[in-house]
């Protein structure tokens, strides 16, 4: 590629600027997500037991709204639990197809088998004004829990049988208030597993996991899928009142923890908890849809800003390759960087370091559907989610300025 000797000395600055800063986070990763404890590989015995007597230790609150394909599976995997009594509240957030048939019949064959674990259904018909749906209906569920511990997850979640007792024990072990247990994300094609893992490492330079449990550090974290949090905690955050019109609930509430100055951990368990969270690599674009702009508090400048720097991120290496010489070495330490993050992260993706030859495509697709969610906010004047639409004015008037 000829270049004007300026433009090739500028291109080769920039190049290696971005190179060493994906070396220091590369390094970082592998330093710090060796750290995260692996609760597959802790022994059980070494872990504190479960307080005796006849209340369950956890209560899990499942939100669900059109979850008829996955809902049936994620209450009974629920309910196989071992080592742990569990109390299930199971939420139909105004479902429109089968959703809330199942649960009923997932409950009465609960309660036909008696046991230990318990499942209760409320079904929610109305949205009060001033709410999202999902919000709502785990407050609901929540008001209901007897339990000392909650835990918040989604309605198309499996659990290993004894990925309950693990989290429970091990959260007490740590003392911890939060928990956050990363699921493991089932991914059936290679663009998917790419999508994936370029999104996690580009996460990374905002949330770095292994910096979570730092008083110290900003880095926080929720995840939807697995929130544990004692229940006395959470009513003293003010629970999901406080997040009436938040988009990432799961996410603010791990900020609200944060900022709270409580106890926040992560663990990983490859297996112990798994979603399919990509349909296909376009399935980002979806999912992105009501998330994107939220991420950014819904700030067009914010989000702009976001998008140049993932722009850098796509087209510098490559045009660095391109051009040679020093700038060449520059685009492939890169690129041997975000591979070794990869491999760092492992245990949470599961994706392999030859991925991040698809590193710019991938990222590219992740662009787009950050931009098309802020469009489609903006055109709409507003976020449409499971067939509801909330006002822009009004989720920018309760979503916080910062995280």
């Amino acid at each position: 590629m000829e270049l004007s000797h300026s433009a090739a000395q500028i291109l080769m600055g920039l190049s290696w600027i971005l190179a060493l800063a994906w070396l220091w986070h590369a390094v970082a990763a592998m330093r710090g997500m060796a750290t995260l404890p692996d609760l597959t590989a802790i022994d059980p015995s070494a872990l504190p037991p479960l307080t005796a007597g006849d209340g369950p230790h956890l209560t899990v609150v499942v939100p669900a709204c059109n979850e008829e394909k996955s809902i049936g599976a994620t209450l009974r995997s629920l309910l196989a639990s071992t080592g742990v009594r569990v109390e299930v509240i199971a939420v139909n957030d105004r479902s429109t197809d089968r959703t809330g048939e199942l649960m009923d019949e997932v409950a009465a064959e609960a309660a036909a088998c008696g046991g230990a674990h318990s499942l209760r259904v409320m079904h929610v018909s109305e949205l009060p004004a001033g709410w999202l749906g999902k919000p709502h209906a785990m407050a609901m569920g929540a008001q209901k829990a007897t339990a000392s511990w909650l835990l918040f997850t989604d309605g198309d979640v499996i659990f290993e049988s004894r990925a309950l007792e693990l989290a429970l024990r091990h959260a007490e072990a740590v003392k911890a208030d939060h928990l956050v247990l990363a699921p493991t994300v089932v991914v059936k094609t290679q663009s998917e597993a790419a999508v994936l893992a370029a999104t996690n490492a580009a996460a990374q330079w905002t949330i770095r996991l292994w910096k979570v449990a730092d008083p110290r550090a900003r880095d926080f974290i929720g995840v939807g899928g697995f929130n544990l949090i004692r229940r006395e905690v959470y009513e003293k955050l003010g629970g999901f009142e406080e997040l009436r019109m938040e988009v990432l609930d799961d996410l603010r509430l791990g900020w609200l923890v944060k900022r709270g100055g409580y106890r926040q951990r992560v663990a990983t368990g490859p297996g112990l908890v798994s979603i399919r969270w990509l349909q296909g690599a376009l399935g980002v674009v979806h999912l992105a849809e009501k998330n994107g702009f939220a991420a950014f508090r819904f700030r067009i400048w914010l989000s702009l800003l976001a998008g140049l720097g993932l722009a850098v991120q796509i087209v510098l290496p490559l045009l660095a390759i391109v051009a040679g010489g020093w700038a060449l070495a520059a685009g492939l330490l890169t690129y041997s960087a975000i591979a070794t993050t990869y491999w760092a992260n492992r245990r949470v993706t599961e994706a392999s370091p030859w991925l991040a030859m698809f590193f710019a495509p991938a990222v590219a697709l992740v662009l787009y559907a950050g931009l098309r969610s802020m469009v489609l906010a903006l055109v709409r004047d507003g976020v449409d989610w499971r067939g509801t639409r909330y006002p822009l004015d009004e989720l920018r008037r309760n979503s916080g300025r910062s995280w």
